[in-house]
C-alpha cells in the first residue's frame, strides 16, 4: 500500500475509531454502528475506504459480514511511513 493511501485512511476521525473498536475482534456493521453512533450508509462508506488500503480484514458468515483490524498491515504501513519520511538505520535493521 502507498504511504497516501495510509495516510488517507487514517485522516479522518470517524475511521480511526472504526479501527480501534474492531481491534481484536470481529464486528458487523450493526455492531459498528451501534458503537460508533455513525449512520450505517456512513459506517458503510468509511469501511469501504478501509478495505481498500488493506486496513481492516473481512470475513462473510451468512448474511452479514463481520471486520477487524488487520494488525499487520497497519504495522507494516506505520513502518514504511517511518522509512519514507524519516529514514533511519536502526528502523532499517528492525524491518529486515
Amino acid at each position: 500500500m502507498s504511504t497516501v493511501v495510509f495516510a488517507k485512511a487514517l485522516a479522518d476521525e470517524t475511521r480511526q475509531k472504526i479501527m480501534r473498536i474492531c481491534c481484536c475482534r470481529q464486528l458487523s456493521v450493526t455492531d459498528i454502528v451501534e458503537q460508533t453512533g455513525v449512520t450505517q450508509p456512513t459506517v458503510s462508506h468509511h469501511l469501504k475506504i478501509l478495505r481498500d488500503a488493506g486496513l481492516v480484514n473481512v470475513e462473510r458468515r451468512g448474511k452479514e459480514i463481520y471486520y477487524t483490524l488487520n494488525q499487520n498491515a497497519l504495522a507494516t504501513s506505520c513502518c514504511k511511513v517511518a522509512e519514507t519520511f524519516a529514514p533511519d538505520v536502526e528502523l532499517k535493521q528492525i524491518n529486515k
